[in-house]
């Protein structure tokens, strides 16, 4: 399977292309990058040194990805944007490369990001994600695997989205937000309820989706602080992988992080 580059294109000397990778016209591709095969990028893309594309990916056009990150801490170091296999990058999506801190900004496999997103330096997207137009991601944040963000909203550095989650449109996204659940809201980033159709949609049984909501009535609704609420989840409900997860996701941030807080009406 043989590639395909437009007369226009400006690929550097030490750029590696896999098979049966199309590079649309006047597109910039810099000498450390690394492309798999099958992928196509669009005119107008620049790729800067970094950046490494995974297979069947799609980009279109203006995207622009491993750029320098937006951190006045970032000094020049050699770091990187990963990209996985069969992502789609629409028009105009901005993606910085890492910073000493972790040296990486990662999106995962089979991700759909729609147009003008914006990740910024030290991100790491998981797989099967689904990030609508205009979102903006600050540095540092960690989106699990399956989660959907909705149009133009913005995401506060360092926040959390676990697995399964879904983040609504024109939401204030600055409170971590952990898995299986619905939260939205500008002026007031909340919780709102699970992720039901999401969860469905991805095969969840009534039993696994009881036990997910046995355990935000008792750390959203029932009044506990959050470290008797942790413990009696422990204590009294079972423990199977969705419970342990939730579990994980609050204990490893409580200490040192905010997390959303139920709605009230």
């Amino acid at each position: 399977m043989s590639s395909s580059i437009h007369a226009t294109a400006v690929i550097g000397s030490g750029a590696k292309l896999g098979q049966g990778v199309v590079v649309g016209p006047y597109t910039v591709i810099e000498d450390d990058v690394v492309i798999g095969d099958g992928t196509v990028v669009g005119p107008h893309v620049h790729l800067a040194d970094g950046a490494r594309i995974g297979n069947e990916c799609r980009i279109s056009t203006g995207a622009v990805l491993s750029t320098a990150p937006q951190d006045l801490k970032y000094a020049g170091e050699k770091t990187y944007l990963h990209v996985g296999d069969r992502t789609v990058i629409r028009e105009c999506v901005t993606l910085n490369r890492g910073t000493k801190a972790s040296g990486q900004t990662v999106v995962g496999s089979d991700c759909l990001i729609m147009a003008y997103v914006h990740a910024g330096h030290d991100c790491i997207i998981g797989n099967n994600v689904v990030i609508a137009n205009s979102v903006q991601f600050g540095g540092h944040c960690e989106v699990g695997d399956f989660v959907v963000v909705g149009g133009l909203a913005g995401v506060h550095q360092f926040v959390r989205i676990g697995r399964y989650s879904m983040v609504g449109g024109i939401s204030r996204a600055a409170l971590d937000v952990p898995p299986f659940v619905m939260a939205g809201g500008h002026s007031s980033f909340r919780y709102e309820g699970l992720n039901l159709i999401g969860l469905k949609r991805r095969g969840f049984n009534p039993e696994q989706l009881g036990n997910i909501r046995d355990v935000y009535r008792l750390l959203f609704q029932s009044g506990l602080l959050l470290n008797n609420a942790l413990d009696t989840v422990r204590r009294d409900l079972p423990q199977t992988p969705e419970v342990q997860e939730i579990l994980e996701f609050f204990e490893s941030g409580k200490y040192n992080r905010k997390f959303i807080k139920p709605f009230k009406s």
